[in-house]
């Protein structure tokens, strides 16, 4: 065992053998073995040992732990149960193996069984928690039920008397078996019965979370739409802790809906179970102004009550009241709060929600009454005043967001915002000052000048500038040598390096984000959008694998948090846990990520290193099935992870992420349909007598043609869809979504290709059914396919052409998209080789069959059907093509190479001595880059010209 935890799984192996010569029936020296075995790849021998000792069901401890590691390992965890469920027949008043035995059956989620194994252990053990395992495998058969009905009125009526039994008998002891009776009744919507139980003497146990019996208590009202209670506690507790957000927000939902209502307090009672209540806006503004005057004597100063006020106008002028309250005019409350709070950086995002308040007249204004408290110092250095000390320098920043927020920049000409640009940086490189002794980890005091400098170098950029973004590129990559752990750096420089086609200094620039767990979903996108599109092959597999490792495991994990929460009691999380691990099964980058990794390594590896068969069956995929949870995809990226300060209109808006999830969608369909068309053509392979209908039948393989023409159906569908869509001419905002690779598959002439290379495999294959004498016609329509197709890869290839990086008046411009053209080329080959090898293996045969003929006959004439020469030329159009695209690709790593960027002028003066260097730095990285993808396609292309050699008949 010990070399097994130090990893030496060989010396494992001879140990355990050597045991199990003295003593050949020893259970545990055989998993032990069978657990080496797992590990050093020989997975069948392992299973074949680990199921002999399994069968003799052992009951030792050792044996039953080492077995469930191996199952574990060998991701067989139903296996577990099986081992446990003979142990507890065997020894059936072992507490240990019916917990071993319960916790098995919620790593397969055997709902049913958890409640048996818990109230069989509970028979043995009277113990609290064994009963409410029980009760809430009960709630999760509710949850899991396909029939709400069902579980309305079978599983939680059962676990509610289940838990009142205990209750009535007054064996309710810890908290978590109050808050799993909470639960139920919330599931059952018996909102008062879990009112009083929150508010009784049960509710007392509800201590491990600040306020928790007050949040169930409001989130009971609610539901009940008991405002007058919800007024009167959220009073209350914001009388307590007047900086508590969550409840200012309910206390002004409720004032409104009482005034709504026109309630009046009962005359002689109380105004409701938790006190006083506010029913008017006289009483809502005095009880802000009370807060307000209370803050003032606090000994830290507060937030919630000043903005309070703010939400209190907001809401008021939203009815239609303008002023008649006196609560201020919202412009001098804003100038107020930034006189108090305007050295944290919190300040701006809490003025950002208010800043509709403002007339839009009286923004510059307002910016420049902010800027007159700053106290800002002019040196003799310098021409612009700057701030001493860091609270001044976060007062500066706070207002420059603003600015930039109510869109003062966006209205500026060029030449006024590269002044903005010059001043930014020169307050950015004063502001590093402050930050000499933050650690590498920490980020600079003013690295959001540095951001904001390019927010406006982009805005410059977008409107046709073309230098701007190499000064984009060089401010970000200055930024990032004095904050090494500035995220927003690193995101924007990825998403400027792959707008321009360099997808090589992305890499590294992602793997220091070290992006952790559901990230991989979140930000994968950023990556595995570019990766294969910019031609870095093996830099999109590796890409794919980290978000795959991901998603796979994130099954096994799951079941162990889940594990976790029955051992402590944590039952509310356990739905949570499930509605997660549900959330990641049905994301939509899982199945982007399955799906492009599948077709990627079909094109490094089919037909190159392995056969096409070969390579589908170790993927074990098959066109009958689809695996994608169509009607469940959850669009799960963080499309506002890059900060941003734009006002609303510029903004991403709603409308944006539902158009990028159905474009996502449509492309994922489009490529899920193509990886099926794909898998579909071995199962074709000629198997058959050429006219034996019957056979054919009996064979299956008619079936599979039919489903091959279902899937090109389907594929023209999606493509019209494809192409209605794109009609809309979308933008998203330049830090929105990225958008596909629809459009450029659909210009550069790939879909035509792909789409008519599956409708010859159907005509290959009608000839292959009927056989060569009658079938002239298949025979002229195959022969005008394989013209047609030369012509449209020919087209293919000539949007290939042209410089990747040209220099246009001392200024460089990358042409991204005759990358991403390239990729689709030498994906649109490939297929058609696949197909090629699948025309190679139908003709064949029938040559060989005509050769025999031509011998017996020993005629020297034979006319030899049309449809070979046809076949012969294409394929020898296809290499001269080929031959053609790879010389074309030397020639570009030739310019690439003589590129010579240092001899650009940048003309822009502007540039001082130290971003001249990170310029250099720059471009260098683009040229490297742009080198790289071009000699990865060139390596490919080879290959598969090598195939395409095969191909003669």
């Amino acid at each position: 065992a010990d070399y097994l935890d130090n990893g030496n799984n060989k010396m494992a192996i001879q140990q355990a053998d050597k045991l199990l010569k003295k003593h050949k029936d020893l259970h545990c020296a055989k998993v032990l073995k069978a657990i080496g075995l797992q590990r050093t790849g020989k997975q069948d021998e392992a299973y074949a040992l680990a199921q002999e000792v399994a069968a003799l069901e052992p009951t030792d401890d050792n044996s039953l732990q080492a077995l469930t590691i191996l199952y574990r390992e060998m991701h067989r965890p139903e296996l577990v149960t099986k081992l446990y469920e003979a142990a507890v027949k065997k020894v059936p008043n072992s507490e240990e193996y019916h917990s071993h035995l319960f916790m098995a059956y919620a790593r397969v989620g055997e709902y049913k069984k958890m409640q048996q194994a818990g109230m069989a252990l509970y028979k043995i053990v009277p113990k609290n928690p064994y009963y409410f395992w029980s009760v809430m495998s009960l709630i999760m058969q509710s949850i899991s039920a396909q029939d709400e009905n069902l579980s309305k009125t079978m599983f939680l009526p059962l676990a509610e008397r289940m838990v009142e039994k205990m209750v009535k008998e007054d064996k309710i002891e810890a908290e978590a078996e109050v808050e799993l009776y909470y639960m139920i009744l919330e599931r059952l919507e018996k909102y008062k019965e879990a009112l009083d139980v929150v508010r009784g003497k049960l509710g007392e146990k509800l201590t491990s979370e600040l306020q928790s019996r007050e949040n169930k208590c409001m989130a009971m009202y609610k539901k009940l739409c008991r405002w007058p209670e919800c007024n009167a506690l959220s009073r209350r507790l914001l009388l307590k802790n007047s900086d508590d957000w969550q409840f200012y927000i309910t206390y002004f939902d409720s004032v409104f809906q009482l005034i709504d209502e026109s309630w009046t307090p009962p005359p002689e009672e109380e105004h409701s179970l938790e006190g006083e209540v506010h029913y008017s806006i006289e009483q809502a503004v005095k009880f802000i102004e009370e807060r307000i005057t209370e803050e003032s004597k606090s000994s830290r100063p507060l937030r919630g009550p000043y903005l309070a006020k703010l939400e209190l106008i907001r809401r008021l002028r939203y009815r239609g009241c303008n002023d008649e309250y006196k609560l201020g005019d919202p412009e001098e409350l804003m100038f107020q709060y930034f006189k108090k709070f305007g050295d944290k950086p919190c300040c701006f995002t809490d003025l950002k929600v208010f800043v509709d308040l403002l007339p839009s007249s009286q923004y510059t204004k307002f910016i420049n009454q902010l800027l007159e408290v700053i106290p800002l110092s002019a040196t003799v250095e310098s021409e612009i005043a700057l701030p001493a000390d860091i609270k001044a320098l976060q007062q500066h920043l706070c207002v420059v967001q603003l600015s930039r927020l109510l869109g003062i920049y966006h209205t500026m000409d060029k030449k006024q915002k590269l002044t903005v640009v010059r001043e930014l940086m020169l307050r950015y490189r004063h502001g590093l000052e402050f930050g000499k002794s933050c650690l590498k980890t920490e980020l600079q005091f003013s690295d959001y000048y540095c951001l904001l400098a390019v927010h406006l170098l982009l805005d410059l950029w977008l409107e046709g500038e073309e230098t701007a973004v190499w000064q984009c590129l060089t401010l970000l990559e200055e930024g990032l040598s004095h904050s090494p752990s500035n995220a927003q750096f690193k995101l924007l420089l990825i998403r400027i390096y792959c707008r321009l086609g360099a997808f090589e200094p992305v890499t590294e620039l992602y793997s220091s984000l070290d992006a952790k767990h559901i990230q991989h979903d979140t930000i994968g996108y950023l990556l595995t959008r570019y990766a294969e599109s910019l031609g870095h092959y093996a830099a999109a597999s590796q890409s794919c694998n980290f978000a795959l490792r991901f998603f796979h495991s994130n099954q096994k994990d799951t079941s162990e948090y889940i594990i976790q929460a029955y051992k402590y009691g944590a039952f509310e999380k356990i739905p949570e846990f499930i509605a997660f691990r549900n959330r990641l099964n049905s994301s939509l980058h899982f199945a982007q990520v399955r799906t492009e990794r599948m077709l990627l390594d079909l094109l490094l590896e089919a037909n190159i290193s392995t056969s096409l068969e070969e390579s589908i069956k170790s993927m074990s995929l098959s066109p009958e099935e689809d695996d994608i949870p169509w009607k469940d995809l959850r669009d799960n990226r963080d499309l506002t992870v890059l900060f941003n300060w734009d006002p609303k209109d510029r903004d991403i808006s709603e409308e944006h992420r539902k158009l990028s999830l159905e474009e996502e969608t449509m492309w994922l369909r489009i490529r899920s349909l193509t990886l099926r068309l794909v898998s579909g053509l071995p199962t074709l392979s000629h198997t058959i007598q050429p006219k034996n209908s019957e056979k054919t039948a009996e064979n299956g393989v008619s079936s599979k043609i039919d489903t091959i023409r279902s899937l090109l159906q389907q594929l023209e569908a999606a493509v019209d869809s494809g192409k209605k869509f794109l009609e809309q001419k979308i933008q998203y905002p330049v830090l929105g979504p990225p958008p596909t690779r629809m459009a450029g598959f659909f210009s550069n002439g790939s879909c035509q290709c792909q789409t008519s290379l599956f409708y010859l495999v159907s005509d290959i294959y009608e000839l292959d059914t009927n056989g060569l004498e009658d079938s002239a016609e298949i025979q002229e329509r195959i022969g005008n396919s394989f013209k047609s197709l030369v012509e449209r890869l020919t087209d293919l290839f000539n949007k290939c052409k042209g410089d990747l990086i040209e220099v246009r008046d001392g200024t460089l411009k990358t042409h991204p998209n005759l990358l991403e053209n390239l990729v689709f080329f030498v994906e649109t080959i490939s297929i058609a080789l696949w197909v090629s090898s699948y025309c190679d293996g139908v003709l064949r045969p029938f040559k060989s069959n005509l050769q025999k003929k031509k011998k017996k006959k020993k005629e020297s004439s034979v006319a030899m059907p049309p449809v070979f020469t046809h076949f012969l030329d294409y394929v020898t159009e296809l290499q001269t093509l080929t031959s053609n695209v790879i010389d074309h690709i030397k020639g570009l790593e030739i310019i690439l190479t003589a590129l010579k960027l240092e001899e650009l002028s940048l003309k822009d003066t502007l540039l001082l001595q130290e971003e001249k260097k990170f310029t250099k730095t720059v471009q260098g990285k683009v040229q490297s880059s742009y080198h790289h993808s071009v000699q990865e396609i060139g390596e490919l292309l080879k290959k598969r010209l090598d195939t395409i050699k095969k191909l003669k008949i």
